[in-house]
């Protein structure tokens, strides 16, 4: 049995006779380094600034009501803003056995959870059972962290050897890990490695549907959902696949019945909502798009990380409708439901303009779509699809400049921004080929600029800087041959003139399997693959890390 002692836990429970208890049996266990949060809002505030060891989560955090946010929930927001580590163990306590509740609580995959009433014994041995496997997994999870991927996949191929209990999880890292260096033919080798041992394992065969779905052998990937969902009806990231691969296919209407068919089995999770909303305001059914970005916004309402995009949505969809009275009710509730900043006004902005021209106001609409593109660049966290829709509404209305300036922002925003060739397709598709070749033009001087720059640094000998400043390009233009070219020459002096930082070497060694996709002929890739292996050997790194 693992040592406990040193183990921190939070518990997240409104009822302090339940945390009192759980306080109690972990006491017991030698485990006193204990936190409580009464719910979602206290949990991602207390995670923010410190990390835990375990989570025990209730699932109904609002005590089985309809308010509030509900563990499920909770779970989804720390994984997609990454307030958790990989390796933390979360387990969900919850009194329902059977139906929607459990379902989504197990397709989030936490570490566990466990049915009420339970003993001190049964809990301990869960816990004793998980705090093992994070031991066992944590040297992977710590050099996937660091962005040592590959020491994580050494790892991974030696660690069945001293602990084979875990094979299985070492596989799966494995396979993960190859996806993540988008080495996706290594990854579906490893899943398929796994079927040969155990046929019937689902994650495995959903990786190897990942893996061809990456490789845009959709067909095939299609095909195999089909009959993944039809053995295991419930398991719902085959659905959400399974639609992503139907889009793909051009298949939208048969997409979106798959998320239908998805949240009436599991009806909480917010993104798979969202993405229902998307492909039935795609496909003109505003039904189906009402009632889902409705959903949308009573679920995320007492979420940390609320989104007035989702209001957004939801106006869209009931102007698209003819129901001006409803958008405007929704514009007002997000005006005094989400606290003031520049993202909420470039969605009030852009909503009222949306409800100003169903009411045919088009002086009134262009003049609130020029607050929208003000207030747009102060809101760095934004959605690249909500500024496109931005940009398309201001070229309708004629607001030209205001749409270029976006375009242009977009372009070099190093998070959430769109290559130099997306922003040229914004124009096209919308029938301005002057303001694509304008951004054209504009994408291709930042470019030189950009050479000149890290030219100038890499003389000067500013290593840093001159990675910083190609790399910002790479972001850009992601398939230019002669900037890719020049990163990999910038991060390579850095490393031979710096030292050895595997993080940037697998961004380099990315670069260059990007480059041979691209340019396989380019007569610099086997001297620039000369000079990484130098430089490996230079600080004594293994050939094959």
């Amino acid at each position: 049995m693992p040592e406990f002692s040193d183990l921190s836990v939070l518990i997240v429970d409104p009822s302090p006779g339940m945390r009192g208890n759980l306080h109690n049996m972990l006491n017991g266990s030698a485990i006193t380094k204990i936190d409580y949060a009464l719910g979602s809002g206290t949990a991602i505030r207390q995670l923010a600034k410190k990390s835990y060891d375990i989570i025990l989560c209730e699932y109904d955090l609002d005590g089985g009501g309809e308010n509030g946010q509900d563990g499920q929930q909770l779970l989804e927001d720390l994984r997609h803003h990454r307030l958790i580590a990989a390796d933390t163990i979360f387990i969900m306590l919850t009194s329902e056995g059977t139906d929607t509740k459990v379902i989504g609580a197990a397709e989030l995959t936490p570490t566990d959870y466990v049915l009420k009433p339970f003993t001190v014994d049964a809990l301990m041995g869960r816990i004793g059972r998980a705090v093992d496997r994070r031991n066992t997994l944590q040297p992977v999870h710590r050099c996937i962290a660091e962005g040592n991927l590959r020491e994580a996949l050494r790892l991974c191929v030696v660690g069945p050897d001293r602990k084979p209990r875990y094979a299985t999880d070492f596989a799966r890292l494995q396979a993960e890990t190859h996806g993540a260096l988008d080495e996706w033919r290594e990854a579906e080798g490893v899943y398929h490695t796994v079927l040969a041992v155990r046929p019937t394992t689902g994650w495995a065969q959903l990786g190897v549907t990942r893996c061809q779905f990456a490789l845009g052998r959709y067909d095939d990937a299609r095909l195999m959902l089909e009959r993944l969902i039809a053995l295991y009806p419930r398991f719902m990231s085959a659905y959400d696949l399974l639609a992503r691969t139907m889009q793909a296919l051009g298949q939208d209407i048969q997409a979106k019945k798959v998320l239908e068919d998805a949240v009436a089995i599991s009806p909480h999770m917010v993104r798979r909502l969202r993405h229902l909303g998307e492909l039935a305001f795609a496909t003109d059914d505003v039904g189906v798009a009402e009632r889902a970005f409705r959903a949308v916004v009573g679920k995320a309402r007492y979420s940390e990380f609320r989104s007035p995009e989702d209001h957004v949505n939801l106006v869209r969809t009931l102007v698209r409708k003819g129901d001006g009275a409803g958008a405007g009710g929704v514009i007002r509730d997000m005006e005094r439901s989400l606290r003031g900043s520049a993202e909420v006004e470039t969605c009030r902005a852009l909503s009222a303009a949306l409800v100003l021209d169903l009411a045919g106001s088009e002086t009134a609409a262009m003049a609130e779509l020029t607050r929208a593109a003000a207030a747009a660049a102060d809101a760095p966290n934004l959605s690249s699809a909500l500024r496109i829709g931005l940009v398309n509404a201001c070229l309708q209305h004629r607001l030209d400049t205001q749409a270029s300036e976006l375009v242009l922002d977009m372009m070099n925003d190093g998070v959430r921004g769109i290559t130099a060739e997306q922003a040229v397709d914004v124009f096209e598709k919308a029938g301005r080929h002057d303001l694509a070749v304008s951004v054209g033009q504009r994408a291709t001087q930042q470019v030189e600029e950009a050479l000149s720059d890290t030219a100038a640094k890499l003389g000067q000998g500013e290593h840093r800087a001159a990675v910083m400043a190609i790399t910002a390009a790479v972001r850009r233009a992601p398939r230019n041959v002669p900037v890719l070219l020049t990163a990999v020459q910038a991060i390579l002096r850095q490393l031979d003139e710096l030292g050895w930082e595997a993080p940037l070497a697998e961004q380099a060694a990315q670069l260059m399997v990007r480059l041979r996709k691209l340019d396989p002929s380019n007569g610099a890739l086997e001297h620039l693959a000369q000079q990484y292996g130098a430089t490996q050997r230079k600080y004594g790194i293994a050939a094959a890390a």
